[in-house]
Formats: structure tokens, C-alpha cells, sequence
């Protein structure tokens, strides 16, 4: 299956169908709202992660352990590169395509095998079949290097061939945009036709100015075929030979440009300017297969920890560079988060009826009896987001359809009180046309106010990180905790 978490399917009776929930997205926006359904849904979350060489896994379970946001995230400054090949959405995930899959395919050592191996427990087998195919004709186009077609042969692999084969998994853009591959002989006719056809000169386009098409196009035509001749002669002396991506190459930067700028074209996604790829194109981490391996492991082990009923000793586990395994207790859920100390409610509404003042008087301000959340209007704040639709001074939206204020099946509001005490409304699609709004269960009532425990003792063991000792027999690793069971990882 290959769809946005985000899309109205993925309800939170959708994730109410599960026993616990198993979290590896490649993006922070993504795990927060994954964090929000579980929460709402009240049903484990073992979250993980890699970067490089560093890993962590660990449990969510509301009301007993940390949530994800229950510590501030800082911004990211690297790109994962998981998701770029099918469905890119910034130029960034252009950018990584071009560097880390196109320019490494052509010019230096394939990385396809190891991507392949690790995505081998998909179950979309007619992905991992199409990926597959893709790596294989791009080696056939590697060695057609030199011949006078080879620009033409890759520009059509590239941005017209996968393009279509995209295209052809319709599943993948029922809410999103359809791509548009890119045609070279169209391309090639347009220069033909151009009255500035003399003024693209690739290597005189200053660094800060946005190449139009046709300067993408001849950028890409220059600097494939130079890129190739240089790989060509540099194999004369040795067969081994390879081109490594280096910001300072021209030749490199002009093809990571020209590429990353032509399949956003293809995504209606912004393009930049060779100044800007250059500084985004620094920031990239690759995948490693064997950290990857590792926290998938730590990860199952984590979920039979759930099985057993097992929370409170379910520690966390991190993957260091300096001391490889380390382990760290559970602790407990930040008073002073505003996503797990929020209260969680689920509203189906019918998005072209129901007007913000309907949330408003039947969910916001009805009394904690009636199964409303007992808030006070004159102290009431509402955001999607970081933006605001509704506060005492900001009520231009309050008669208006949600539907015209961008608000959509899936979209979590959170509504705020001077008091600190939030509510979240997770807005669902009705399925009845004949009612407007309905409540599917009470406003929970206010949650007490949690103060972390400080004693010596407990902060040993719930901020103090214990190192695992690790002891190595054979291809065995058994890592030894201070728990009634002892923990095997069989390599």
C-alpha cells in the first residue's frame, strides 16, 4: 500500500484496528501526526529512527511514558532519502534524487542493491519490481556512455519512461497531483524555435539566477556528455574508475542542478538556482543498511515488549557510535506537553454544512456533563496549525463552512484556554448527508496536573543513561540488562 498518512482514510478508528502501531517515517511532520493518532486512538506507538550511523527506538503509550513531542524537536538539517524516488514534494527531495540516486547510477558506484535489500519487506512487490527495473536499464544506459544518442537515452529514462511508470500506480494520485513527463524532441523543437537560442549559455547563467526549461534542458544536454567523456578517459587508465559528486565540480553542479530542476518541473515543484542546490545539496545523510538493520531488530523487540503487557521496563534503546547499544528508562509524560497532556476528541462533521460556531457550541463550550469540554468562549483560542481561525478578536470565520476555511477531513484542531487546559478535535467526514455535526464520544474531562518525580533514586533511573554490557560469543551478542529476563540479539 502507498498513500500520506495524512490522507482521510487513516482516521482514528482506522488506527483504533490495530494492536499497536510499529512508526519508521522519514519526516518530522509525519511522526507528530502519527504521534496524535496513537494518542487519540490510545494504542502503543513504538517509535524509531536512524541518521547515519546513530539509531533509537522506544515505546509511546499515553498517560504512561513520553509522547514525541513531549520534548522539543530542533529543526532538521538533513534529508533523509526514503521517499524521494516516487512522490517528491520540495525541491530538496529533488535535489537528493539527483545526487544521491541519478549522479551515483551514472557516473559513480550503484547504491540501488543496498536500497533494494532494505525495502525486500515491502509488500508492494510491484515496486520493488519497477525499482529494480529502473536500476537495471540505467546500467544498460551507463554503458552507452560516449554514443552520440547518450543524453537523449538517459533524459528519456529519466523524465519519461519512470515518469510514466508512475503514472501508471493510480492508487498514488488520488490526493495528490499527477506528474508530467517531460517529451525530448518537444524540448529539442522549442530551441529550434527560440529567438534565444544563442543567449543559453549554460556556463555564463550567473549562479543566483532560476533557469527556465530550455536552460535546464541544455544545462543537462552539457554537462551529462562532458560528466561521461570524463568517466570515459579516466577508465582508460583504470576500469575501476569512478566519478564522485563534489559542490565544487562544475560539471557535477551543473548536472545536479539541471536534473533536480527538470524532475521538479515534472512534480510542479519550485525550482532553484544552482546557488541554492549547492548550499541544500551539502546536507544530505545517506541511509546505512546495517543501522537500519539494527533498529528494525531493536524495534521487534520493543513490540514484543507490548505483546507481554511489558511499558513501564520497555526501556529505550539508542544505537551510539562511542558505545554502541545504550539503554535509557521510560519518562513519564511531560506536564507541560501540549499534544499528550491535551485532551483528544473525535468529531465527524459534514465539512459543507457544518460552520465553525457549530464546534464552537456543541463540542467547545458545553458543560463536561453533557460530554462537552467546559471551556469559556471569551478565553477560547482555536489554531489549525500555526494558524489561527478563531480567538474573541479574530471571528471573521465563526459562520463560515469549514470547508471554506480550509479545514478537512483529518485536520486536528487545537483549541486553547487561557488556563492551560487544551482540547484537540480531530475532524472526520460524516458519513450521514443528514446531520451536521456529531460528537462520536464525550470531551474527556480534565486531566490532572502531573509533577515529575525528582527524588535521587528516580532520577538514576528514569535520566541517567546506563551503558549495556555487551558480551560477544561466536556470532552471538547477548546484552545484559539489570531486568528479570536477559535481552539475546541473535546476528
Amino acid at each position: 500500500m502507498q498513500a500520506n498518512i495524512k490522507d482521510p482514510q487513516f482516521n482514528v478508528q482506522w488506527f483504533k484496528q490495530f494492536t499497536m502501531v510499529l512508526n519508521a517515517l522519514d519526516n518530522l511532520e509525519a511522526r507528530r501526526h502519527v504521534n496524535a493518532m496513537c494518542l487519540a486512538a490510545d494504542i502503543p506507538l513504538v517509535e524509531s529512527g536512524t541518521q547515519g550511523y546513530l539509531g533509537q527506538a522506544y515505546v509511546i503509550k499515553k498517560d504512561e511514558t513520553e509522547c514525541f513531542d513531549c520534548q522539543p524537536k530542533p529543526t532538521p538539517t538533513t534529508y533523509p532519502v526514503c521517499t524521494i524516488r516516487s512522490t517528491p514534494s520540495a525541491p530538496i527531495h529533488c535535489i537528493v534524487w539527483s545526487k544521491s540516486f541519478l549522479f551515483s547510477q551514472l557516473f559513480g558506484n550503484s547504491e540501488d542493491e543496498d536500497v533494494l535489500e532494505a525495502d525486500d519487506s515491502e509488500e508492494n512487490a510491484n515496486e520493488l519490481a519497477a525499482l529494480a527495473r529502473e536500476t537495471e536499464e540505467l546500467k544498460n544506459i551507463k554503458a552507452a556512455a560516449g554514443s552520440p544518442d547518450y543524453a537523449k537515452k538517459v533524459f528519456d529514462k529519466v523524465f519519461n519512461v519512470d515518469i510514466h511508470r508512475l503514472l501508471s500506480m493510480e492508487s498514488m494520485w488520488n490526493n495528490r497531483a499527477k506528474p508530467t513527463p517531460l517529451s525530448y524532441e518537444a524540448l529539442e523543437e522549442s530551441l529550434k524555435e527560440s529567438a534565444k537560442n544563442e543567449q543559453h549559455e549554460v556556463l555564463g547563467l550567473p549562479d543566483q539566477k532560476i533557469w527556465d526549461l530550455s536552460e535546464n534542458f541544455l544545462a543537462f544536454k552539457d554537462s551529462v556528455v562532458k560528466l561521461a567523456n570524463r568517466l570515459l578517459e579516466e577508465k582508460k587508465n583504470d576500469q575501476d574508475a569512478i566519478l564522485s559528486f563534489d559542490k565544487d565540480d562544475e560539471d557535477a553542479m551543473n548536472f545536479v542542478t539541471a536534473t533536480s530542476n527538470l524532475r521538479a518541473h515534472i512534480f510542479a515543484i519550485p525550482t532553484k538556482s544552482l546557488f541554492d542546490v549547492k548550499s541544500m545539496a551539502g546536507n544530505i545523510i545517506p541511509a546505512i543498511a546495517t543501522t537500519n538493520a539494527v533498529i528494525a531488530g531493536v524495534a521487534i523487540m520493543k513490540a514484543l515488549g507490548v505483546l507481554r503487557g511489558n511499558i513501564k521496563n520497555n526501556k529505550r534503546i539508542y544505537l551510539t557510535s562511542e558505545s554502541r547499544l545504550v539503554q535509557e528508562a521510560n519518562s513519564e509524560p511531560n506536564p507541560e506537553c501540549g499534544v499528550c497532556r491535551s485532551r483528544i476528541v473525535t468529531v465527524s462533521v459534514n465539512f459543507q454544512k457544518a460552520t465553525l460556531n457549530d464546534l464552537i457550541q456543541q463540542v467547545i463550550l458545553p458543560s463536561s456533563e453533557s460530554g462537552g469540554a467546559g471551556m469559556t468562549e471569551d478565553e477560547v483560542a482555536i489554531m489549525d496549525g500555526n494558524r489561527m481561525i478563531y480567538d474573541i478578536e479574530y471571528d471573521e470565520n465563526k459562520m463560515l463552512p469549514l470547508k471554506e476555511i480550509q479545514l478537512k477531513s483529518g485536520t486536528i484542531l487545537r483549541v486553547t484556554q487561557d488556563d492551560g487546559d487544551d482540547v484537540d478535535i480531530i475532524l472526520e467526514a460524516i458519513d450521514s448527508s443528514d446531520k451536521i455535526l456529531h460528537l462520536l464520544n464525550p470531551v474527556p474531562a480534565r486531566k490532572p496536573t502531573l509533577k515529575r518525580k525528582h527524588s535521587e533514586e528516580e532520577d538514576d533511573t528514569a535520566h541517567k543513561k546506563t551503558k549495556i554490557s555487551i558480551q560477544e560469543s561466536d556470532d552471538n551478542i547477548v546484552i545484559l540488562e539489570e531486568e528479570e529476563e536477559d535481552l539475546v540479539l541473535l546476528d
